[in-house]
Order: C-alpha cells, then structure tokens, then sequence
C-alpha cells in the first residue's frame, strides 16, 4: 500500500462492514484527489454469468444524477430527428451518422438508435461493440421513445451489467455530492439489481458490496442490510 493511501485509511478499518450511509460519507472522505472524483458502487453477485438466465442487466435513473451530463447520439429519420433534438441530444443523423461512425467518428459517450436503423447499425458491431456503444434494447438505447430517452440519459440514466466474473461496477455521482446524495443514488441502485434477481440464481445473490472514489480506498457494505 502506497503511503497516499496508508494516510487515507489512517484510523479506517478497511474490513469493517458499513451501513450505505456510513461508506457513503467516509468515500466521500476518502476522495483526497486534485479533481472530482467519481464514486462507484462495485457489487459481487451469487450467479453464474456463463448462463444465459443468470445474465443481471438493465438501466436506473439516479435521484441525484451523475454529476456531468453523457454526451448522447441519436441514430433516427424523420420527426424523431426533431424530437431527439429537442430533448438535448448532441448529435443526430441517419444513414449520414452511421457513415461517419464507419469512418471512426465516436465522440459521443452514449448511442441511441429507433428499431428502423438497427439493421444499418448492426454492420458497425466490429467498432461499436468492443467499446461498449451499440445500441441495445436491454440496456434502453433501441427504443421509439428517443426523447424521453435522451431526457433520462442527460439527467443521469445509467447502465448495470454483471461481467463474466459476476461482479457489476456502476457509477453512482461525483465526490462533490452531498454524502446522503452519494446513498441515495447508490441505494438506488442495489435496489434495481435486487430486483433483477434471476429466478434461477440460487444461495446468496448478493455477496458483496464496495463503495469507492476514483483514487480511495474500498469502503466495505455489510451485503446483508436492508436497501
């Protein structure tokens, strides 16, 4: 442990089990960095990722927001052109959009697309996909309602996907926040992924629980309260 970090956990025990609020604060003190940091939830799962009916994944808006709003691209035609721009997307186009993605235009951080232009969309899954930018239903980026969706992207819409070794690592605000707007977002959250429980997992779904700046230290959630 490097002596940064020996200072931060000073008078910390790293293994004490805490209530949200409680991580939330001491993440909160823990973020010691020249920038605003962000705080992440990392969350281990009792399921089997290899299984298809084990895969834990889907969206929540955060009450509190991300602290910086997602740069959004719409891939659409006609009026939901109009609506995407009215709901603050940065960039919207169709097939002229899709051609510049093939061409290595990727400065957008979040891609939302109608079911009508996913055929066109689906060719660039060599670029889009390792990057984590192709549209998908499952995660709310395919979908009719481009507004709304851009709307909720903006104000702090976020994406949780189980990783192939169970674990999910969701954003859930800045450093900046309010201790209680830290918990209240990540609260948020566990309770979406305790919702999302597949019916096929069996013993204990969720094992642990870590709270942590982008340079502190993990702050350990006792898996078993209450969210």
């Amino acid at each position: 442990m490097g002596k940064r970090m020996q200072t931060l956990t000073k008078g910390f025990d790293t293994q004490k089990l805490h209530t949200l609020d409680e991580a939330a604060a001491q993440a909160k003190k823990c973020a010691t960095a020249k920038f605003d940091e962000t705080v992440e939830l990392h969350v281990h799962l009792g399921v089997d990722p290899k299984q298809s009916d084990q895969q834990v994944r889907g969206t929540v808006n955060l009450p509190h927001g991300i602290g910086k709003a997602k740069k959004v691209a719409v891939v659409t035609k006609g009026d939901k052109q109009r609506d995407a721009q009215a709901a603050g997307a940065d960039i919207v186009g169709a097939e002229d959009l899709i051609e510049q993605i093939s061409k290595g235009m990727l400065d957008f951080e979040v891609l939302v697309a109608t079911p009508d232009m996913m055929k066109d969309l689906s060719k660039l899954g060599k670029v889009l996909g390792p990057k984590g930018l192709m549209p998908n239903p499952k995660s709310g980026t395919v979908t009719m309602d481009v507004g709304k969706t851009v709307k909720e992207l903006k104000a702090g819409r976020v994406e949780y996907k189980v990783d192939e070794f169970g674990n999910i690592h969701c954003p859930v605000g800045k450093a900046s926040f309010d201790a209680d707007k830290i918990a209240g977002n990540a609260r948020a959250v566990m309770e979406a992924i305790v919702k999302a429980r597949p019916s096929s997992a069996k013993g204990i779904y969720v094992q642990s629980v870590t709270l942590s700046s982008t340079m502190g230290p993990g702050v350990k959630l006792d898996p078993g309260q209450k969210f």
